[in-house]
């Protein structure tokens, strides 16, 4: 008997392109995506995303995807996630953290463990620089048992316009995903932060370092900022500067921001930026922080089946439209209460949902 071809979910617009695809391959249901930029003077696909496209291609096996005449539309048949050997270069218009953020989402549950070569833009201000990938994304993935083997090596830093990075992402391979528990944010007991320069004098590095001290320095006493300076061929192609802050509590959870050089502002504003967004970030509150909501929702949903329980600040937008999102793909609504109903003036919330017991079956036997 013929099986019945799978139902087409569809949707409209650009904006939030990756998540659907990640959610598309990870649920294996075919997406359709229409008027993306439409009624823009340059309508369609830009070239990060078709990049992103071809990642997503070399990453899987047997994915089919149909990008109209136009552009305007897109259809993924997802295949299988395959993982293994694989280089990218990744187009000058978005940092390859565009891209690690989508991957990160899928390569543990490849056939293989994947090692990947992304060249490009290693930081900017639209997307998580390499720096917060592995100082803060990374540690979140352990919270679901994934953790030996996995390592984001920065071999070349790239600033904007011109890049020049180079990084490489490897990441094992897991059958199952913990169930999370993590209803506690404690307190926060020490801050570190990385001040990278590449192209330019190594006292900018300092510099960030002494501004962002001379604010941080009242409320944490526990407090070391990493100078990270590239020389020569690893320094990428063009100038730039930034700093990347981590903060973490009594009970690991972790809090970061970051701001990235810009032509004509001082490396001490720089880190100022950096310096209060950290602090706006730890006062949302909650186990999670705001770059990494989907992330860790995502995880909680693909644990085993159970009631996976974890505290978070105020959802952004991206996060409210990836619940409704996972519930179009996995069938699955999380439970949200507030976490201090003592307290109205708290905006923590309980975010819970029972696991829908993924296993992966991609997974090749030893």
């Amino acid at each position: 008997m013929a099986q019945p071809a799978p139902t087409v979910l569809t949707f409209s617009g650009h904006n939030y392109l990756r998540q659907r695809l990640v959610l598309s391959i990870l649920s294996g249901k075919p997406v359709r995506i229409d008027k993306i930029r439409s009624n823009d003077k340059n309508p369609g696909l830009r070239d990060f995303e078709v990049s992103l496209l071809r990642l997503l291609e070399k990453v899987t096996n047997g994915t089919v995807i149909e990008i109209s005449y136009t552009g305007t539309s897109i259809l993924v048949k997802p295949g299988v996630i395959y993982g293994g050997n694989l280089t990218h270069d990744c187009p000058l218009s978005r940092s390859v953290g565009y891209y690690l953020e989508t991957i990160i989402m899928l390569a543990p549950f490849s056939k293989k463990p994947m090692t990947l070569t992304l060249r490009g833009i290693t930081s900017d201000d639209k997307d998580l620089s390499v720096d917060l990938i592995r100082t803060v994304t990374l540690p979140h993935l352990q919270l679901f048992g994934i953790s030996d083997g996995l390592e984001l090596r920065i071999k070349k830093r790239g600033a904007r316009p011109l890049g020049g990075g180079e990084v490489q992402f490897l990441c094992p391979v897991i059958k199952l995903v913990k169930t999370l528990n993590f209803v506690d944010p404690g307190k926060i007991k020490r801050i570190r932060g990385i001040s990278h320069a590449v192209r330019v004098s190594p006292q900018f590095s300092n510099r960030m370092i002494e501004s962002c001290r001379s604010v941080l320095n009242r409320f944490v006493p526990d407090i070391y900022l990493y100078s990270d300076v590239y020389k020569g061929e690893d320094s990428g192609k063009s100038p730039g500067y930034a700093l990347s802050l981590v903060a973490e509590s009594t009970t690991s959870a972790l809090h970061c921001a970051e701001a990235i050089s810009e032509p004509g502002v001082s490396p001490e504003d720089i880190a100022l930026v950096a310096t209060r967004s950290l602090l706006a970030e730890i006062s949302n509150g909650g186990c999670v922080d705001r770059k990494h909501q989907s992330l860790v929702l995502l995880m909680m949903v693909l644990g085993s089946e159970d009631v996976g329980r974890c505290r978070l600040g105020e959802p952004t937008p991206r996060t409210v439209q990836f619940l409704r999102d996972v519930r179009d793909f996995f069938g699955t609504s999380f439970k949200i209460v507030p976490a201090d109903p003592d307290n109205p003036e708290s905006t923590e919330l309980l975010f819970s949902c029972y696991g829908t017991g993924f296993v992966n079956i991609n997974k090749s036997v030893a």
